[in-house]
């Protein structure tokens, strides 16, 4: 988000050149205060699964807060972002909103038959969605190497989650899914750091480090 100086704006100091500050303005405020507790919640819900909290039958069990959530917090920070001219930040949240929906749609489609996916391709059914996601969310991260490295290797977490989930579930290994799950934590917990940066700044304080971006040009 951009802001620049008020005399310009007004029309004074019509000679000087804009001052243009990488920073959240009080007007607009931030959408991360909605858009990362939604994914950290979700992440948590979904690392619970996987590590086998719940019976493997109860998988549904993370849906009423990846959907209700998870889901709908991400589409408002999106749509929050937008609004305010954030496109970048849009798009990671516009994405994130795009995954979990359709985590929720995949499982609630499979286990009420909607799709009419026979049972016996139910784990090439999954295997599709893990793919499809593999090449989004590795296309997300390269694209936003300019980002602080905290951001960086959140995308690269996701990511490394997203191979191991793909691979145990192709070979219905519930250790390489509890593996996968341990990441989700970790990435959940990388969310929690990026919460409380932006909270600090929220609440008149600094951001804590994030680190510098691998790609600085």
């Amino acid at each position: 988000m951009t802001t620049v100086d008020a005399d310009v704006q007004s029309g004074q100091g019509l000679h000087a050149a804009p001052v243009v500050e990488a920073a959240v303005s009080v007007e607009t405020g931030d959408p991360a205060l909605i858009g990362l507790p939604s994914f950290i919640v979700g992440s948590v819900a979904l690392g619970l699964v996987l590590v086998g909290y719940v019976p493997a039958a109860a998988v549904g069990a993370s849906l009423p807060v990846i959907i209700a959530a998870t889901g709908l917090g991400l589409v408002i920070a999106a749509v929050w972002s937008a609004a305010v001219g954030q496109s970048a930040v849009a798009g990671v949240f516009g994405i994130f909103a795009g995954f979990w929906l359709s985590y929720g749609m995949l499982v609630v489609g499979l286990t009420h038959n909607w799709f009419a996916v026979p049972a016996a391709d139910a784990v090439d059914t999954q295997g599709l969605f893990l793919i499809s996601w593999l090449v989004v969310i590795g296309m997300l991260t390269l694209a936003t190497l300019r980002l602080p490295i905290a951001y960086t290797a959140l995308f690269a977490l996701i990511e490394i989650a997203l191979v191991l989930v793909l691979v145990g579930t192709l070979q219905q290994s519930a250790g390489t899914l509890k593996v996968g799950g341990v990441v989700v934590f970790v990435f959940a917990a990388v969310g929690v750091y990026l919460f409380f940066s932006s909270a600090s700044q929220a609440t008149g304080g600094k951001a804590l480090p994030l680190g510098q971006a691998l790609v600085r040009s």
